[in-house]
């Protein structure tokens, strides 16, 4: 049950929502037990967004996980990310973060898990 949010100044999220929404589809496998089929996305319009004290596009990618993952894991889902920020929205790695929530409680379906 991942979910991740996208934030970004960058006017290219208007053009590429769809392949981001694939592709992080594909960029939460990096997690075990994650797969495209439990994870809901948003991705927010263009919004003004600051990143060392300017403008230039910047990214946040915030992504939560019922339960948990290994330090591995997450290094490899936060390469894919910076790799989709960088590719669909044309923000570099050094000014795009991702931050990461464990939760061991998860509702869905009129229950939790």
């Amino acid at each position: 049950m991942p979910y991740i949010n996208v934030k970004t100044n960058s006017e290219r999220i208007n053009d590429a929502q769809e392949t981001v929404k694939s592709e992080l589809g594909n960029a939460i496998t990096a997690i075990r037990g994650k797969s495209e089929a439990w994870l809901m996305v948003n991705i927010d319009k263009p919004s003004a967004m600051y990143f060392k004290g300017d403008s230039a596009p910047c990214a946040m990618f915030e992504v939560s996980v019922f339960g948990s993952a290994s330090g591995g894991e997450y290094e490899d889902l936060t390469k894919r990310i910076c790799k989709i920020s960088e590719e669909l929205l044309g923000v570099s790695p050094d000014r795009t973060y991702v931050k990461y929530y464990e939760t061991n409680r998860w509702g869905w379906n009129n229950m939790n898990f």
